[in-house]
């Protein structure tokens, strides 16, 4: 069994865990995101940011990724 710990930061706040990947609602549940907010995973150099979905697998490899939450669009909403 591994020692290592795998870094990662949402919304700024550092993360780690011993798994080398989780899903992208796992990320929210440890960061305590509201399950109806998107998560994002900031984009490395010129790569775009792009969205991560709740059942998505994501690679905690280094450099720690960097997420970030966006809550839900309020269009259309009076």
């Amino acid at each position: 069994m591994s020692n290592n710990k795998h870094h990662f930061f949402v919304d700024g706040k550092k993360f780690e865990t011993d798994r080398t990947a989780l899903k992208g609602i796992e990320i929210k549940q440890m960061a305590a995101i509201d399950v109806t907010f998107q998560l994002f995973l900031e984009g490395r150099g010129q790569d775009p940011d792009s969205q991560v979905s709740d059942g998505q697998d994501v690679i905690l490899d280094t450099p720690p990724k960097q997420f970030y939450s966006v809550p839900p669009a309020t269009f259309g909403k009076s």
